[in-house]
């Protein structure tokens, strides 16, 4: 059997991690590594009330995820890699039926599984099987659905080295900026078509923060077309691939309360609709709603609607038509 190590980086986490370790520690892994990316709370002590020889601790000065997960990499003798968020938790038998995958097809070099979203006692909220509507994890279907889970990967070490690891610039939509260059890289890419990973919602992760996800994913997503070598088949998604995100981040801004912000992002993303001005409004609301029930929530659109940063976009998309 391939040998796995697993990373979990962590900081200030000490209410989720001896679960998560846990969970990781009762599945066939050759190593655990605790990446603690300089908390302040007791998460050093809880990490070390846990005696395994299979665990290793590891404190680094504060540097964000990317840095954390790439240490882990760095210190990670085996020839898989999985991860695992510190609030996350994984479900039996996840890491041996991805390396089943991996030894049944010696070509990929990463599979992830699906996962279910739980709340901060861990009552399940919903099971996300991504497989059913992105069949396939392509260059192309990652940049268009972003349909990743860190929690939920498993990668080759030597995959991972050869696009040297996660984006330290990047806060947030590190995930969808590394599978993407490994899928770009010629690395092939499989689901397991089961829920096997506990994504955890709570308030102070990372996610929760609307203007960091919609800055990092626009730092992505201009990082990413600047490449002067990309494919044409991937070239010729831009202009969607931008659209859609911009929406979708101009959401999530409406969705942590940000919605000055949301306007200034669905007029960037007016930039590369394909629509005219009240076909894109239509879209606009339609999305939303969406996207809403897509997490569980239902949208107020009569609120959205009648606020005062939605009122003045309607007016300046409205304009746009007269230009």
């Amino acid at each position: 059997m391939l040998d796995v190590s697993v990373v979990i980086p962590t900081y200030n986490c000490q209410q989720y991690i001896y679960q998560a370790i846990q969970s990781a520690l009762g599945q066939a892994v050759s190593e655990v590594i605790v990446i603690d990316d300089g908390s302040t709370d007791d998460t050093q002590s809880i990490v070390k009330q846990l005696d395994c020889s299979r665990l290793r601790y590891i404190f680094q000065r504060n540097q964000g995820v990317s840095a954390a997960r790439n240490y882990g990499i760095d210190s990670a003798s085996g020839q898989l890699i999985a991860f695992l968020d510190a609030d996350d938790y994984y479900l039996p038998g996840k890491i041996e039926q991805q390396v089943a995958l991996f030894e049944a097809t010696p070509e990929l070099g990463l599979v992830q599984s699906g996962w279910q979203k739980v709340d901060e006692t861990g009552q399940p909220l919903g099971a996300v099987t991504l497989w059913e509507s992105v069949p396939k994890l392509t260059v192309e279907n990652w940049l268009r659905f972003k349909p990743v889970l860190p929690s939920a990967l498993m990668v080759r070490r030597e995959w991972l080295r050869k696009v040297e690891g996660f984006d330290r610039q990047l806060k947030a939509a590190e995930d969808v900026d590394l599978v993407s260059r490994l899928a770009l890289q010629g690395c092939q890419c499989a689901w397991l078509e089961q829920v096997a990973v506990s994504y955890r919602q709570r308030g102070g992760s990372a996610m929760g923060d609307g203007k960091v996800q919609a800055q990092d994913l626009s730092k992505f997503l201009d990082k990413f077309f600047q490449q002067s070598d990309l494919p044409e088949s991937v070239r010729l998604l831009e202009q969607s691939v931008r659209y859609h995100t911009l929406v979708w981040a101009a959401w999530y801004l409406q969705h942590t309360g940000e919605l000055a912000e949301m306007a200034h992002y669905l007029k960037r993303a007016w930039q590369y609709s394909p629509y005219l001005p009240i076909e894109t409004l239509i879209h606009w609301a339609d999305s939303f709603s969406g996207f809403s029930q897509g997490c569980g929530a239902a949208l107020d659109v009569e609120a959205l609607i009648q606020s005062a940063q939605w009122q003045q976009l309607v007016k300046w998309l409205l304009a746009q038509e007269k230009l």
